[in-house]
């Protein structure tokens, strides 16, 4: 009778350990999986962070006027840009790859070449030798749509810039290259600039003795003006890329 007392008394403490540590577990559960959320959502704010701090690479694809013909390596359009996102406190880093004399041709020639694959956003500019040397405004337009949707294809966001660039070939002409810019724009649904050269062309204080480049000066009031579309860029390419 002891030893039947006996055994079922370890029972009835086994029975109790296993309730007690069944309860515990039940208890800890809960705090485990907070635990592990909170883990989760600090990690995904951090990565968050850090997509948002990190630089947008920006490619300034263009002619002589974003090159910097005539002036120092610092103050061509991508340098002194880069300076005044900077000092905006924008993350973001401004490459220069523009060329003197090209066309868009020219430019869609070379697209591969000139926007490596971790570009985040280009800034346009081609058309201005096009206009200056007559060329159907419909040619340009069908090489300006061709970057345009490679750019697409990759993710890229655009900023696509016009220009005033005076021809010699009549209102007429100049008007068909405005509507041309700006169709392009509305239909790859792209940030537009309409006059890459409004902020100096009026300006011979502005304007190299060519009459068609910027000198520093005038390379300064374009950035001051274009400024508020390359931030808008930049926030439309952190979007794309979250």
């Amino acid at each position: 009778m002891l030893a039947l007392t006996a055994t079922r008394e370890r029972d009835e403490t086994k029975i109790g350990n296993v309730r007690r540590s069944f309860m515990a577990t039940l208890t800890l559960r809960p705090i485990v999986i907070v635990a592990a959320a909170c883990i989760v959502l600090a990690w995904a704010t951090i990565d968050r962070v850090c997509a948002e701090e990190s630089p947008v690479r920006i490619v300034v694809l263009g002619d002589s006027l974003t090159a910097g013909y005539g002036v120092p390596a610092i103050d061509a359009f991508p340098a002194k840009l880069g300076f005044a996102l900077r000092t905006r406190g924008q993350s973001a880093e401004v490459t220069n790859a523009g060329v003197s004399g090209n066309t868009a041709a020219m430019g869609l020639a070379r697209l591969n070449r000139s926007i490596p694959n971790d570009t985040d956003a280009v800034i346009l500019e081609l058309g201005a030798n096009d206009m200056l040397r007559g060329f159907d405004p419909d040619v340009t337009r069908a090489a300006l749509a061709t970057i345009l949707r490679n750019l697409e294809a990759r993710r890229v966001v655009v900023l696509l810039c016009g220009v005033r660039t005076q021809p010699s070939l009549g209102d007429e002409y100049k008007s068909a290259f405005a509507a041309m810019f700006s169709g392009l724009a509305s239909e790859h649904n792209v940030l537009f600039y309409p006059a890459f050269d409004d902020a100096f062309v009026d300006d011979a204080q502005l304007k190299q003795l060519d009459g068609l480049h910027p000198t520093a000066a005038g390379i300064e009031a374009v950035v001051t003006r274009i400024l508020p579309k390359v931030e808008a860029l930049i926030d439309r390419a952190r979007r794309r890329n979250r």
